[in-house]
């Protein structure tokens, strides 16, 4: 078996271990071999120079909208309405599975290269089971590891889990793969009828997790936690997206089904979702993962994720200490813990904390060296955790190792075409601007103030109407 060294790093273990200064990561096929200083390697084992740099687990997101890549930046001044509109009521239709292909390929090449080595593909722009072959097509064509969460905004839940073809795509590429894992994808809108239960029976009968947007404002709440908490359906394996508006009631069932909450900073502070929940999370001992929403906006880099999440915890617990005329004096979230969230959080939320996660041996090699000589931000490392959280970004990012493969060396990818996705996007952009028209192109990038307010809730999966807004 072919084997790796990364030579004299710091080393974020992530089990508990404080930093490992000057030690050594040696990874034998697709595990970690040994960790220690001056290891001795196998002849023939390839030396990685990771001094004055930190060896780290790959990062794990467990919530993002690979398919909408092809997008990057188009709705930067969007609201989450704005986002409804035009991917749910207006033009998510238009999307050909050559689109969902090209979008999943940008936006694996992006994770990949910002050391984010396991993505879940909140996919739910799988009109058809081509779509949805042509979203595997991409997880499969870039080294990383993946999970596709099928999900279908078009239709409802209970509609596209029935239909043959969706079952057939199952059987079909759903093979137990250790680099492709499998959940289904579908918000639960709190209609008293539940009728997601049909789609919440077919995971169940799969043996697949659920993940959910819950707790967005206007959109999912108390209600649909307490559908799925009545009829069984809460369980360990369930990621609740967000959960930013939901109430102590909700976060107590969740911690009492052992959930877990994706938490999407920069997307719950910029659309509206709700604010930050990671300081009510903290208090109900829930199990907390990152993760980045869609590059339609922000940024594909869980750095980003972690640095944001400590603002916002941060500077909510300084506005609620002022408004009692009060001030903190010791921060109760640290650093160590949101670069916990972005590996072993990602890793307990989707069931892999016995093989990823964390730098142990016999563990899985998914590994991140970050180490940049040119960058007069990566010296000194005083603080590694902080380090991570506060000074590193994806241009640091020497290094990645996904199942014990090299996929990125002296911060360039191996084994992407970035030629060849390039070229896919563009196709994709250029199907979009001439379905939706210059106009309406440049319009949706540059949204008015609205003179008319959208009543349509996108959540219960009715076609479009156009005479439900009204003037307000």
């Amino acid at each position: 078996m072919s084997s790796t060294v990364l030579r004299n790093g710091t080393v974020l273990t992530m089990d508990g271990r404080q930093p490992l200064v000057d030690h050594d990561v040696l990874v034998t096929g697709d595990r970690i071999a040994a960790i220690g200083p001056r290891l001795e390697v196998p002849e023939g084992t390839v030396e990685i120079d990771a001094a004055n740099g930190i060896v780290m687990p790959g990062m794990i997101d467990t919530h993002r909208h690979m398919w909408q890549t092809a997008m990057r930046g188009y709705g930067a001044d969007w609201t989450l309405t704005q986002y409804f509109v035009w991917y749910y009521l207006e033009w998510g239709k238009v999307f050909r599975p050559e689109d969902i292909h090209a979008g999943n390929l940008l936006g694996a090449a992006e994770a990949l290269d910002a050391g984010v080595t396991t993505t879940v593909d909140w996919s739910h722009g799988l009109q058809t089971t081509d779509h949805a072959d042509a979203a595997v097509d991409a997880l499969r064509a870039v080294p990383g590891r993946f999970v596709l969460a099928y999900g279908n905004i078009q239709d409802s839940p209970a509609s596209w889990t029935a239909k043959p073809e969706f079952r057939d795509f199952v059987s079909r590429r759903m093979t137990g793969d250790d680099m492709l894992g499998f959940q289904l994808a579908f918000d639960v809108t709190g209609d008293p009828s539940f009728p997601e239960k049909p789609a919440f029976e077919v995971a169940r009968e799969l043996g697949v997790p659920v993940t959910t947007h819950a707790g967005v404002w206007g959109a999912t709440n108390d209600d649909g936690i307490r559908l799925m908490y009545d009829n069984g359906f809460m369980t360990p394996q369930s990621i609740y997206v967000h959960a930013a508006t939901l109430s102590a009631d909700s976060y107590h069932r969740i911690a009492a089904t052992g959930g877990s909450i994706s938490v999407s900073t920069e997307s719950e502070q910029s659309a509206g979702q709700g604010y930050p929940p990671t300081w009510a999370i903290r208090e109900h001992g829930i199990p907390v993962s990152l993760s980045m929403d869609t590059s339609v906006w922000w940024s594909g880099d869980l750095f980003s994720a972690m640095r944001s999440t400590l603002g916002a915890d941060r500077a909510r617990e300084h506005m609620s200490a002022h408004g009692n005329n009060d001030t903190v004096t010791h921060s109760s979230l640290r650093a160590e813990q949101v670069v916990e969230w972005a590996t072993m959080g990602g890793a307990r939320a989707l069931g892999r904390a016995a093989d990823l996660g964390s730098l142990e041996v016999g563990k899985k090699a998914d590994i991140v060296l970050l180490r940049n000589e040119n960058s007069p931000a990566m010296f000194p490392i005083l603080n590694p955790y902080g380090h991570v959280a506060f000074q590193a970004q994806r241009s640091d990012v020497d290094t990645v190792l996904v199942n014990g493969r090299i996929v990125k060396r002296d911060h360039k990818l191996v084994g992407v075409d970035l030629g060849s996705i390039r070229s896919q996007v563009l196709n994709t952009v250029d199907h979009l601007r001439a379905q939706l028209g210059e106009e309406a192109w440049h319009k949706g990038m540059n949204p008015d103030i609205p003179e008319s307010k959208v009543l349509d809730n996108p959540y219960i999966y009715t076609e479009y109407r156009g005479d439900t807004r009204t003037s307000v």
